[in-house]
């Protein structure tokens, strides 16, 4: 029996509407997309093959994409995308991690055969699995055709999100808010980390109101003490401390739709200092949110940010923030606009964004962070999680 899919065939016809007249703008009759997330947006298709080459093929010509990938993964991309049999495409099982052939000779094969050995191709050469091999084997096997990079064509028509793309946002929201509340509960001195990542697990996948939840795009990231200087510490055996700072930074995952969230814990009673800073980081991020409207743009966002922080004799030399929503690991950012100096987008209602808000100092760091989407009022938060400095004592 086939899963059921996550949005209509109209949904996905109007994605592909919408990538074609990119392409026809950049010059494109082909594009091939290796990055899952935009495998997923264009088709459905959700397994966890991404560690082998895979694609999906969209040509101006094609009313359908073609999934390309393992010939094992045939049946997943049958299950996930409804696409029909004549649009899924496997490669043979032998060139799976093979030192002479690759499986990219041929998906070369099959672009002869359809008769665009000539076509001017886009690739994502920004994407996290199209490695150098994938691009030398494809571009030795269609000598006649021109490459260029696609400058993340898909990414960019994800970035705004339709309606029913939003209501999955505003589940992930609430699985989001859920879990760290019962981690946050689950967090005392003595308690060891590990058990306290459990507990979130456990609560993310279990969902909540009946939503079941998602595996996230990136583990927890719990730096304790001194490691909370730097944001991407990962979670030990160790217990937590008697006193002193921990970050949590997760994700509420609903149908591959991430939702960002990072809060701050103080076990004991917080010296001044990191209360006053955790009042600047709160005020800092209502500022953007404020400017977070439809026809402002990304810098002005961050703009606000840091203005607040100057006030207060901070900064932070990092953008404050990036698009987030459909998501495979490595990385639950769709890689088009920063909230920093210099980016020009203009904000439109639908978008959405984690907006990372945190300051790193040589020795401690506190980050109270939250995922918003963009409206003509100003950002509107999808988390209910108390935005504070935490104490536990």
């Amino acid at each position: 029996m086939s899963r059921s899919p996550v949005f209509t065939a109209a949904e996905y016809s109007r994605r592909i509407r919408d990538v074609k007249k990119r392409m026809e703008r950049a010059g494109f009759d082909l594009i091939i997309c290796q990055d899952p997330a935009n495998m997923c947006w264009l088709t459905g298709y959700d397994g966890w093959s991404f560690y082998v080459p895979q694609c999906v093929l969209v040509h101006l010509d094609e009313d359908l994409p073609i999934w390309f990938g393992r010939a094992q993964d045939k049946k997943s991309a049958l299950l996930t995308t409804g696409l029909p049999q004549s649009n899924v495409v496997p490669f043979s099982e032998y060139l799976v991690q093979n030192p002479d052939g690759h499986p990219f000779d041929e998906l070369a094969a099959l672009v002869r055969a359809r008769g665009w050995g000539k076509a001017r191709i886009g690739v994502e050469m920004d994407a996290h699995y199209y490695t150098a091999r994938c691009h030398a084997h494809l571009v030795k096997g269609l000598p006649n055709a021109s490459f260029s990079n696609n400058g993340d064509l898909v990414n960019w028509a994800r970035l705004i999100k339709s309606e029913p793309e939003l209501a999955l946002i505003r589940e992930a929201g609430a699985i989001c808010s859920h879990a760290m509340e019962r981690a946050i509960g689950k967090m005392a001195p003595g308690v060891p980390q590990n058990q306290v990542i459990a507990e979130l697990y456990n609560a993310q996948i279990m969902g909540v109101d009946g939503l079941g939840g998602d595996y996230a795009a990136i583990c927890p990231l719990m730096p304790v003490g001194e490691g909370t200087a730097t944001p991407h510490l990962t979670w030990t055996e160790d217990p937590l401390p008697q006193s002193g700072l921990a970050i949590l930074e997760i994700a509420g995952v609903r149908r591959r739709y991430h939702v960002a969230l990072t809060r701050t814990v103080h076990f004991g009673a917080p010296p001044q200092t990191y209360l006053d800073i955790a009042k600047a980081i709160v005020d800092g991020v209502d500022a953007g949110l404020e400017k977070a409207r439809s026809g402002n743009t990304a810098e002005e966002v961050e703009a606000a940010w840091q203005a607040v922080l100057r006030s207060r004799g901070l900064k932070k030399e990092s953008r404050v923030g990036y698009p987030v929503g459909l998501a495979y690991p490595p990385d639950w950012g769709e890689r088009t606009v920063s909230l920093r100096p210099g980016d020009r987008t203009e904000l439109q209602p639908g978008m959405c964004f984690h907006m990372m808000a945190g300051v790193w100092l040589s020795d401690f760091g506190l980050a109270i962070s939250g995922s918003f989407v963009v409206t003509d009022k100003g950002g509107e938060k999808l988390c209910a999680s108390p935005r504070e400095l935490i104490v536990v004592e």
